[in-house]
């Protein structure tokens, strides 16, 4: 079986210059969320689910993959992006400026995050712990013996998760067995309504998790594409 991971296509972060805490796609993202529903449906193997963070703008990417696909969305609410603090009303420059002024923080001070939002280690647990339960009830878990090994009684399942840049890193370095850091995004950069592939790979008397592709963006013309 193999995992596709779906970066939402391009948001809305600002209207008017001000912030939305759970902005829709732009009309950029809504042609990107095309372009991928139309590879995705075109793909052999073909998807068996559809999984989505339930954020807007995830749920707004699905849509027409399970348009193209005839999967219906199954949302897990523990995929949403790390929980920012509430700057809704605040304007789009001063955002920016906020993340400006803290990326120099400590290590310890990333970890535990901005004030007001999710520390980046309840992020980390809760994105891992969702991802963990959802493979085990699809036949999909670790080997308690080896970390680097799974066991996998599902051979022929597709899984794509539509979500966020640091749900997807975050699931790819818990996947990979990657020691986390509170700076996954800047590890593994993935561009809207990029791809990234983890196969479940028979190895050493048991399975690995493959990556196979990353930040593919094969479907999205040049002139698409948005970070």
């Amino acid at each position: 079986m193999d995992i596709v991971f779906v970066r939402h296509g391009q948001p809305q972060w600002a209207v008017d210059g001000i912030s939305q805490s759970d902005p829709p796609l732009t009309d950029l993202g809504r042609k990107q969320a095309e372009l991928a529903a139309e590879r995705i449906a075109k793909a052999n193997p073909r998807a068996t689910e559809l999984v989505v963070s339930p954020a807007l703008r995830s749920q707004q990417t699905a849509e027409p993959i399970g348009e193209r696909t005839g999967l219906s969305p199954f949302t897990v609410d523990d995929l949403v992006e790390v929980k920012l603090p509430d700057w809704s009303g605040i304007s789009e420059e001063a955002v920016i400026n906020i993340f400006k002024t803290t990326k120099h923080r400590s290590p310890e001070e990333w970890w535990n995050g901005l004030d007001g939002g999710e520390s980046f280690r309840a992020f980390h647990d809760r994105v891992t712990t969702a991802l963990d339960g959802l493979l085990a009830e699809r036949g999909v878990t670790k080997d308690p013996d080896d970390p680097n090994l799974w066991h996998c009684n599902n051979k022929d399942g597709r899984i794509v998760i539509v979500a966020h840049g640091g749900t997807n890193s975050v699931s790819l370095t818990h996947l990979l067995g990657i020691p986390p850091s509170p700076w996954e995004w800047e590890k593994f950069v993935l561009f809207h309504a990029s791809f990234a592939r983890v196969k479940v790979l028979p190895l050493a008397g048991n399975h690995v998790m493959s990556l196979r592709t990353f930040n593919d963006q094969d479907h999205i013309p040049l002139e698409l594409r948005s970070r």
